[in-house]
């Protein structure tokens, strides 16, 4: 008996531009016949309540692939599309440039700066490093290679090809890359580095933290001291063999050297207002090395950013800077901190240094 595959439908192109640099929504209409009208399955799949819905077909905004507003008693065909633009949250602006150091016509690489998310996704959506490029570069089609948490700073690549993108993101899948990473932490003379640490980590779906679990080891990071200084920070070198989420972060702790700024590692604190931009994480994606999978050139790309706490502790630990202040963070230009600001930082290292838990077997050197 022959075998009937079945294709899923390509869908068309979207009928409505990016809006500040965010694509539309689009929705492929299910299979099934359990909604009779494109409103009732907008209803049931999107909750944001049935007035919402019903005021964004009364306005027009949702269309078919022919750009015309689709009525909310317009059937519910299988397999068809509607697009519509979803009103975006209310965003605070985050306050730092994104710059550009690297573009050429296969790919753009950013040094993202500190809060700003690299794709929309949850409540950040214009402000991102993603909307942003596309509205500044005026590239819609700029897509992410791979993603850096928003709380890290530095490097990020973009493709301007779709039909690219694959080739790029394999690179990273492959661990083709080589990317090295800066942080700031404290400093403890009785751990013996450089050294490799292997642990097994899982994030599990609605839970902020990774953790690390018993099991064959999946995350792998080389951990090297650069410098050291008397007020009891330190500022290192971390290299990722592979990509687990938030694997620096927790390899880190583990090792009893937090990252300074990290509201998840060792333990969560309370959730930070929408537009303190106060004390960002002291870790930076510094570098990215690889050869090029379209053209074959080797690219080798730093960012040109410094972390604050490093350069300026004074002014990164400061409870009063306004947000204009806090922008310089990114571009720190080394003025020394008082002596009580000094004094202030001594005692909270070793506080972090008092109650660092053993490092675990999994580590090595």
């Amino acid at each position: 008996m022959a075998l009937v595959s079945r294709r899923r439908r390509t869908a068309p192109p979207s009928p409505l531009p990016q809006r500040d640099g965010v694509d539309p929504v689009r929705v492929r209409l299910p299979g099934t016949g359990r909604w009779a009208t494109v409103r009732d399955h907008l209803v049931a799949r999107f909750p944001v309540g049935s007035d919402v819905v019903d005021g964004m077909f009364d306005a027009g905004l949702v269309v078919g692939a022919d750009g015309r507003p689709v009525p909310a008693d317009a059937p519910c065909v299988p397999g068809s599309f509607v697009w519509f633009h979803r009103e975006p949250p209310a965003e605070v602006p985050v306050p730092f440039p994104l710059e550009v150091v690297y573009r050429d016509e296969h790919i753009v690489v950013a040094d993202k700066p500190h809060f700003l998310a690299t794709t929309p996704r949850g409540s950040h959506v214009t402000q991102t490093a993603l909307a942003r490029l596309r509205h500044e570069l005026g590239i819609p089609l700029l897509g992410a290679a791979h993603r850096l948490d928003r709380l890290t700073a530095g490097l990020v690549l973009f493709t301007v090809r779709p039909e690219e993108r694959g080739a790029y993101q394999t690179l990273f899948r492959d661990r083709l890359v080589h990317k090295e990473y800066e942080a700031v932490a404290p400093h403890d003379p009785a751990l013996v580095l450089p050294r490799t640490v292997r642990s097994r980590i899982v994030k599990e779906r609605g839970v902020l933290t990774a953790r690390e679990v018993g099991g064959e080891p999946n995350a792998v990071s080389r951990v090297e001291l650069l410098e050291h200084r008397a007020d009891g920070l330190a500022r290192y070198r971390l290299v990722p063999g592979t990509g687990q989420t938030h694997q620096l972060r927790v390899h880190m702790s583990a090792l009893g050297l937090p990252i300074l700024g990290d509201p998840l590692y060792p333990e969560v604190t309370g959730p930070v207002p929408a537009g303190d931009f106060r004390r960002p994480l002291q870790l930076l994606a510094r570098s990215l090395e690889f050869t090029d999978p379209v053209t074959g050139a080797r690219h080798r790309l730093h960012s040109g950013r410094t972390l604050a706490a490093w350069t300026s502790y004074g002014d990164w630990a400061a409870e009063d800077r306004v947000a204009g202040d806090r922008a310089v963070g990114d571009h720190a230009t080394g003025v020394r901190a008082s002596d009580d600001r000094v004094t202030e930082a001594r005692t909270a290292v070793d506080r972090t240094v008092a109650r660092r838990p053993p490092a675990p077997r999994t580590c090595g050197q």
